[in-house]
């Protein structure tokens, strides 16, 4: 790695995904001696952005040799099995909590994708005959014959000049930003950032020195709230047993819903709140709380709090128990995936309490345009459920303070504490209004420059030289989430 390196030697960065949007995260490094993506992620959210999973690549998937990921959202490793089926041969590398969350998540959207295929072809609403899911489960498993774990702060070699370690970063159990060493230049992908105080997850490191910065900016535009996650979730639990109904929490099933499990638990044992039933009802969520239990490295949770934590639930296995939790009169607590209302054992829940006053949903994590989450949140008077519409009169309220993510002031912090001032900054991962607001926050306060990729944007880095590519090739997107 100490080789000189000519003025002229040239890498480039294309932003294939996350760019202008929170979903799709792509990040294709090319060299001269190897091409790889930093993260292999699905676009979710409003249609259009969903359309382009389907879409061709701008770059054959042959040519890409590594691929590395920095969490297992699906965000960020739902586009593997795609890949892999296109034709990528290299390896995956991934931390091991990240491995064993990535098998989980992506069998689980290989069977939502089949079981949406076969209803489409049932109900006769496809466009295509037949319809085809994305990828199907035995995509997924060719996959996970990919995938390399690597230790903590453990350097890859991937060729001479280029060679990269993971360091945890604070998100989600195994999540990780990367530095990369490339042709001298070190390059930081952020991933996604966690925040500075969680329940579980110690607070993100610090990188040695970024010369070039990829910085995701999720909430770049918000900060999370000052009040109490115990307080403010003990108020909503409280108003629900005074109303005698549920509280329907729909919740990423990695990260969010041990969180939940987690803080609900300890608020019972505090004598916050009374011993209610609490049911989380996600099969993909109980496989991710028992990562927990063989990652203890990678956590700051002891045995036995595990433990609780798994002994004080009740698992709903299959859809009979849903609909038997359904039908159970309150109060009681809820936890069923998706986070963000897109699909999943929650929407059965949904159409049965959205109508009743006494019921409250609560929403605990980011919501993408287009998701029924992003709906409610917006105080729609009705939401379309399995093709029927379906009035909202339960009470619907949001609690920032359980968000994953940093929030600008955390990103801007986490940035300051880098020893050295970055060459470039590049932000994505965000909707416009948060990655420009981060922007114009990094130049008035730290003084750097810092610019805002679209789609397929690609940018040449060269010695010294950092040239904005001039033909990005952005598909067409919705007017709230372009430029």
């Amino acid at each position: 790695m100490t080789s000189p390196v000519s003025e002229t030697q040239s890498f480039t960065l294309q932003f294939m995904g996350a760019a202008g949007v929170v979903t799709g995260s792509k990040h294709l490094l090319r060299t001269p001696e190897i091409t790889v993506l930093i993260d292999c992620g699905l676009f979710q959210g409003l249609k259009n952005l969903r359309q382009l999973n389907r879409q061709t690549l701008p770059v054959e998937a042959a040519s890409i040799q590594v691929v590395i990921i920095t969490h297992a959202h699906l965000d960020h490793t739902g586009y593997l099995p795609v890949l892999v089926r296109n034709g990528f041969k290299g390896k995956i590398y991934l931390t091991g909590p990240t491995s064993a969350l990535t098998e989980i998540i992506l069998l689980d959207s290989a069977k939502l994708q089949e079981e949406d295929a076969d209803h489409a072809i049932h109900a006769g609403y496809s466009k295509h005959s037949p319809a085809l899911p994305l990828y199907t489960q035995e995509d997924a498993r060719e996959t996970f014959k990919h995938l390399q774990i690597c230790a903590h702060n453990e350097w890859i070699e991937l060729s001479k000049h280029i060679r990269f370690r993971f360091k945890k970063n604070g998100h989600i159990l195994g999540s990780c930003f990367v530095e990369m060493d490339c042709f001298e230049k070190r390059i930081v992908f952020s991933g996604d950032l966690g925040k500075q105080e969680s329940y579980s997850l110690a607070p993100p490191l610090i990188p040695e020195k970024a010369d070039i910065l990829v910085i995701e900016s999720t909430y770049g535009d918000r900060l999370h709230p000052a009040t109490s996650s115990e307080k403010e979730l003990s108020d909503i639990i409280h108003d629900v047993i005074h109303k005698k109904g549920t509280l329907l929490i729909p919740s990423f099933a990695v990260g969010r819903a041990q969180d939940l499990m987690l803080l609900i638990n300890l608020m019972k044992k505090k004598n916050f709140i009374p011993d209610i039933p609490v049911y989380l009802d996600s099969p993909m969520g109980k496989n991710a709380t028992e990562v927990y239990r063989d990652f203890p490295d990678w956590h700051k949770l002891p045995p036995e709090q595990c433990a609780d934590m798994w002994n004080n639930i009740i698992w709903v296995s299959d859809l009979k128990e849903t609909y038997k939790v359904i039908d159970k009169p309150g109060p009681k607590i809820v936890i069923a995936a998706s986070g963000m209302l897109t699909g999943g054992r929650v929407l059965h829940y949904l159409k049965n309490y959205l109508g009743q006053h006494q019921n409250t949903i609560l929403l605990t994590g980011y919501q993408a345009a287009g998701t029924r989450g992003r709906a409610l949140r917006s105080k729609v008077h009705e939401i379309k459920i399995f093709g029927s519409y379906y009035p909202v009169k339960a009470e619907v309220k949001e609690m920032a303070t359980l968000s994953a993510h940093a929030d600008q002031r955390e990103l801007i912090n986490w940035m300051k504490a880098i020893p050295n001032k970055p060459e470039r900054i590049f932000i994505v991962h965000g909707e416009p209004s948060a990655s420009y607001a981060l922007e114009l926050k990094i130049h008035d306060e730290l003084g750097w420059n810092a610019v805002t990729p679209i789609m397929n944007e690609t940018f040449e880095l060269a010695g010294k030289q950092n040239i904005r590519g001039a033909d990005a090739t952005a598909p067409a997107l919705p007017e709230n989430v372009t430029k």
